[in-house]
């Protein structure tokens, strides 16, 4: 293998470990984000996610994602056979989903295969986790695990087939001429919009916490038991979100490495003041919790076009990012009534949605020549790329519909085969107690 190869295997492994570590920062901020009587719960579904999610991927997620997909040239001389199931409209193919690949079977002995499983596995667990913070302290155990599997090994692979698989929003540039087909550089879309929409789907589904909203039209404040564990949480988070960003350029000698995580650190650094000054000014104070949220979602916004965008336009799309979180939190519950416990929806689902709208906005045209097979680079509205904008918006309402409808159904089977929601008397007492077996703070 050549040795800028190598390097750059060694450099998709190795932001695949950080984006893992996220793990630990998304069980820290969604425990601390609820209640004491249901840490241990909450801690278990972050926990059993990641487990769970990475057999799922490997059994069936990753040959329905990469399937299509015959090698990354910075990873090395492509060893492995590539199967993509497409439908042909107009004289065009348009991608589906991948036919190869599944349980890494005929791809034990190729490295840049293995490296790119491990890489899109925990970002595939990033998503998969988004929705335990939205559905938590009223979701059955045994109905989580039958979520981990469909998002997985389904859900998930299948709209990221789409986008980075060589699927049929991939190929809207070539097929259609809509810029570069839609772009999405490390997960806006794919990974966070995926996770917040359906983490939007459940919570209908599942129905708000007792107590939450009242007969009377007040709503019940039910304030986490750890804000401490969360903050640390959210620092977690960003720290591993340098490996999400930037390793996803997959090659450490890439230049663009400087400025990805330079926007990475700017938008979310923007995110966090932005929601910090607009929930002092709308409620009279600061809310420490809502700005891990700005910071969080400010992170999210900036995922899908840090690669293609300036610092300053890096600091806009937090600077909104922040703002849309604290909004979109209010309006989901006080005029949807949509419980999230943490922000979830808000955070990934928004955010996510406005981070593809940006980079068809602001995208510079200083990178991006040749992405999704199109000659030119990546330009947005604001540099003569509207079509690009039209690209982007397609990808988010295939996501609303596709991931919205399939999940919404996924939610409406389980609930009418196993339940999805824990008894009246678990949730008053606790689903530590009753659901789990044990207390994370048992008394003595």
């Amino acid at each position: 293998m050549p040795q800028d190869a190598a390097l750059n295997l060694a450099w998709v492994l190795l932001t695949g470990f950080l984006v893992m570590f996220m793990q630990a920062g998304f069980a820290l901020v969604e425990t601390g984000f609820t209640r004491a009587r249901n840490a241990a719960h909450t801690m278990a579904m972050n926990f059993v996610i990641y487990p769970l999610g990475v057999l799922g991927f490997w059994a069936l997620g990753y040959g329905l994602m990469m399937g299509g997909i015959h090698g990354w040239p910075a990873l090395g001389v492509p060893g492995s056979t590539a199967s993509e199931v497409a439908i042909t409209v107009g004289g065009h193919s348009w991608g589906l989903f991948g036919a190869a690949k599944f349980a890494l079977v005929k791809v034990a002995a190729d490295p840049p295969s293995l490296a790119m499983f491990l890489f899109s596995a925990v970002f595939m667990d990033t998503a998969a986790t988004i929705p335990t913070g939205a559905m938590a302290e009223r979701w059955r155990f045994s109905a989580f695990l039958a979520y981990g599997l469909f998002m997985s090994a389904l859900l998930y692979p299948v709209y990221g087939n789409w986008v980075w698989g060589g699927g049929w929003l991939a190929a809207l540039g070539q097929n259609l001429g809509l810029g570069h087909g839609h772009v999405d550089f490390a997960g806006s879309t794919v990974v966070h919009m995926t996770g917040g929409v359906t983490a939007l789907a459940g919570a209908i589904v599942l129905g708000p916490r007792l107590g939450k909203f009242r007969a009377d039209g007040t709503i019940g404040a039910m304030p986490g038991h750890d804000l401490p564990m969360s903050v640390l949480g959210t620092l977690i988070l960003a720290f591993g979100w340098f490996g999400f960003n930037a390793g996803s350029t997959l090659s450490a000698g890439s230049p663009r490495i400087a400025l990805v995580a330079v926007n990475t650190m700017l938008g979310s650094s923007a995110g966090a003041l932005a929601a910090l000054a607009f929930v002092w000014y709308a409620l009279g104070k600061p809310d420490l919790g809502m700005a891990c949220n700005g910071l969080l979602g400010g992170l999210v916004a900036v995922t899908a076009p840090c690669a293609f965008v300036t610092p300053a336009a890096a600091v806009i799309i937090g600077l909104v990012a922040g703002v849309a979180v604290v909004f979109s939190v209010g309006v989901l519950e006080r005029r949807f009534h949509v419980d999230d416990p943490v922000g979830a929806i808000s955070v990934h689902g928004v955010c996510g949605t406005w981070g593809a709208i940006a980079l068809g906005l602001f995208a510079d045209g200083s990178f991006g020549e040749g992405w999704n097979g199109v000659a030119g680079p990546v330009r947005g509205l604001l540099f003569g790329g509207g079509d690009q904008l039209v690209a982007q918006v397609l990808g988010v309402l295939a996501n609303v519909v596709f991931v919205f409808g399939a999940s919404y159904g996924f939610f409406r089977l389980v609930d009418r085969l196993i339940g999805n929601r824990v008894s009246a008397e678990v949730e008053l007492t606790g689903l530590d107690t009753l659901e789990m077996g044990t207390d994370a703070y048992p008394r003595g």
